[in-house]
């Protein structure tokens, strides 16, 4: 099930005993978890029937122990174990009695209980006896990393679900210029909101007032500076770079146009170009950039400036190199255009 799914269904009051939220992306492992620590239990329930368990600090036994309680004055009490990843989970061999406790628990858990496994960061092993018993008896959602050509959808379906608006524009620079932690871009959605009326459109302007997006200073001006040769303002960009290093920490500059001009190399190989948009996974409205870039770069100068990317990554941390950030920006935006 999705983390849409399950949701859908805690709403209506329609619970599962075990649920495993499992997988790389842990946005939808919280969202899931968070819903069902705030809102299953009323206050009053909570400090007789609601445990937070931590991975690092318990075992799979202390868990089962906990789950075979009955609630106290509420219809179900909650568990949920956080970082579940570093729990000890014991063996799933059978004792001398010929019983494995946890299997059993799994395979007849207390319908009184709701017991939640947060296994962030990585995928629970499918093979194992307990996730099948989990997946029979409770939920399992796999909760998997979005590809970059995603994002601005998921941006898009995000802004919806809270009553707004978000120009295709917008969601495709936030996707560009926060990357794919979709928590980090659900605190920046979050903050915007607050300074945009429900219900009306974000716009781009909108995310560069309230993001911290320079309108002229930004990473994405510095590209389309760099694909029209134009010097000039190319420098100025880095010269406010420099005068702001921590709204423009070179590695983010860096990892940008290291994005940028390895999909403009994909350009190159690509013969579709009707559908270029498909095949480099970026927005529609962000394909006339690499068109740009081609025209502007061979292919050989494009490898050439990748090289060039990686090379000035490694001196700006240090090696073979004592330049300023600002220095080694200016060295790298000179052999990029010339």
């Amino acid at each position: 099930m999705t983390a849409n799914e399950i949701l859908k269904e805690l709403k209506s009051r329609k619970f599962k005993p075990l649920y495993l939220l499992h997988g790389e992306e842990p946005y939808f492992i919280d969202e899931v978890s968070n819903y069902i620590e705030d809102k299953v239990l009323n206050d009053a329930e909570k400090g007789f029937n609601q445990t937070l368990l931590y991975g690092k600090d318990t075992d799979i036994m202390t868990v089962i122990n906990a789950a075979r309680r009955f609630p106290m004055m509420a219809e179900y009490q909650v568990i949920i174990v956080k970082e579940a990843q570093d729990m000890k989970w014991g063996k799933e061999d059978a004792d001398k009695k010929g019983l494995n406790p946890v299997l059993s628990y799994f395979e007849n858990p207390l319908a009184s209980t709701i017991l939640v496994f947060c296994y962030k960061y990585c995928k629970f092993d499918k093979r194992k006896k307990a996730y099948k018993a989990i997946d029979k008896n409770g939920i399992v959602m796999e909760s998997a990393a979005l590809y970059d050509n995603k994002i601005p959808a998921w941006v898009e379906s995000h802004v919806t679900g809270k009553s707004y608006r978000i120009s295709p524009q917008a969601s495709a620079m936030l996707a560009e210029y926060l990357g794919n932690d979709l928590s980090k871009i659900a605190n920046e959605l979050s903050k915007l909101m607050l300074n945009v009326p429900a219900g009306q459109e974000i716009t781009l302007k909108d995310v560069q007032e309230n993001i911290g997006i320079s309108k002229e200073y930004n990473v994405f001006e510095l590209q389309s500076a760099l694909i029209r040769k134009d010097v000039l303002k190319a420098n100025q960009i880095v010269n406010y770079f420099e005068a702001n290093p921590k709204a423009n920490p070179i590695v983010l500059v860096l990892g940008n146009l290291n994005n940028f001009f390895s999909k403009a190399l994909l350009y190159h190989y690509t013969k579709d170009k009707a559908n270029a948009a498909r095949e480099l996974g970026v927005s529609p409205y962000f394909i006339k950039d690499y068109e740009q870039a081609a025209r502007s770069f061979d292919y050989y100068k494009t490898m050439q400036i990748i090289s060039l990317l990686r090379e000035y990554d490694l001196k700006s941390k240090g090696v073979d190199s004592n330049a300023s950030h600002g220095e080694l920006l200016k060295e790298l935006v000179f052999k990029i255009i010339h």
